[in-house]
């Protein structure tokens, strides 16, 4: 048996070797559970083994399938549908997640939508509470009127 490997480097991400398979994956940014689970269910490989214990063929074509091959799953898995540059479905990994967000944030404060607008000047955009919370600068508490 070959030696156990403590950090596996897999997109641009270390990965702790003592995980299991599955737990390890999500270390990886754009990776959840049930991502993970269907990558080692399509793969072949036991979800409860330490990610350290596998022999080198089995992490190079986990490597090659995170890194290369991940859009073979099911179009519903992906976590970028009908990406609006190139049309097609992606799955976008470690830095690319955080550029996408900070593009399609960008776009929508060029073209003024409600949410552009909300993002540009640094309120809440999900349709949460204003009135009490999220509050910046000196005011704190209750402002009350004279009597």
């Amino acid at each position: 048996m070959s030696e156990f490997k403590h950090i596996i480097r897999i997109a641009d991400t270390d990965i702790d070797g003592k995980k299991k398979v599955v737990f390890a994956l999500t270390q990886i940014k754009g990776i959840g559970c049930r991502v993970a689970k269907s990558i080692t269910n399509y793969l072949g490989i036991d979800p409860n083994a330490k990610l350290g214990e596998l022999d080198d063929e089995t992490v190079d074509r986990l490597k090659k399938f995170v890194e290369e091959d991940i859009e073979q799953m099911p179009d519903w898995m992906m976590n970028r549908r009908k990406d609006r540059y190139s049309g097609r479905d992606l799955h976008l990994l470690s830095k690319d997640v955080d550029f996408a967000r900070m593009v399609d944030i960008e776009m929508m404060m060029r073209m003024k939508c409600y949410r552009g607008i909300r993002h540009a000047k640094g309120k809440k955009v999900r349709g949460q509470r204003t009135r009490s919370t999220g509050r910046s600068g000196r005011t704190v508490g209750v402002i009350r009127r004279k009597k």
